[in-house]
């Protein structure tokens, strides 16, 4: 005679099955690229970088300490069509609350020796006003606005002969009232970035903050490195933790 487990816990491990098999899937095909101890793979400058309690850590102490922009780059690859996913903190040290950082991606290394980086960027500020955008570090700046939907259809330069991207405004799936409500100031976030041909994604804590087709075909990134932004101004500190890489065809 087949026994059968007594029904409640029949139940119970039927609701376990159930709580952690879509975790699981979810997970599936992602890789560490942060180890959680160091900053093996990651090349950037010593003096602002370093890891604290188990996450990359990006510090100035002083409004001097940084002339320009600097990234910590990841040395193991240029991915194209990805996903990737981390969590990440910011803190301003100051008593203006103001503190910026970002994840670039599809990103070129411009100079090796300050670290500066130009390419897409899926943007980070301590206010909220401009988290979750695309902007494009040394390139076309801001293409859009939190929540938006876009087209980039092309380039034109202003009277500096700045590069200005021409932009289809397609829609606001998520207003970004909304995305501010779910924004965690000061606390750990969720930043998720999805790249597939000439189609960008980003969401913050699983909302969807940008959705950006560059049909700019002579000035869309196509594949490059990944980078973390320290910014120039007031002293701040980033950090960023669980860091994964999924490849996608």
């Amino acid at each position: 005679m087949k026994l059968h487990p007594p029904l409640p816990l029949l139940a119970l491990a039927l609701a376990a099955t159930a709580l952690f098999a879509p975790a699981r899937a979810a997970d599936s095909g992602f890789k560490p690229i942060f180890n959680g101890k160091d900053l093996s793979g990651w090349e950037g400058l010593s003096q602002f970088w370093s890891v604290q309690d188990g996450a990359i850590t990006g510090q100035t102490k002083n409004q001097a300490d940084l002339k320009a922009n600097t990234f910590l780059v990841w040395k193991d690859g240029q991915p194209a069509n990805f996903e990737l996913k981390l969590m990440f903190k910011l803190t301003p040290n100051n008593d203006r609350n103001q503190a910026n950082s970002g994840v670039q991606y599809r990103s070129k290394v411009l100079d090796s020796s300050s670290f500066s980086v130009g390419g897409y960027q899926a943007d980070i500020d301590s206010t909220g006003k401009y988290a979750g955008m695309l902007y494009e570090e040394k390139g076309r700046g801001i293409v859009m606005g939190p929540g938006e939907k876009i087209r980039i259809t092309g380039t034109s330069k202003d009277a500096k002969g700045k590069q200005k991207a021409k932009v289809d405004k397609l829609g606001t799936p998520s207003a970004p009232a909304d995305i501010l409500a779910i924004y965690k100031l000061g606390e750990w976030n969720e930043l998720r970035i999805v790249a597939q041909g000439n189609h960008v994604q980003h969401f913050l804590n699983g909302k969807l903050t940008a959705d950006v087709t560059d049909a700019d075909a002579e000035n869309a990134p196509k594949s490059g490195v990944i980078a973390l932004q320290l910014h120039v101004g007031p002293p701040m500190t980033v950090q960023f933790k669980n860091v994964q890489l999924k490849t996608l065809p």
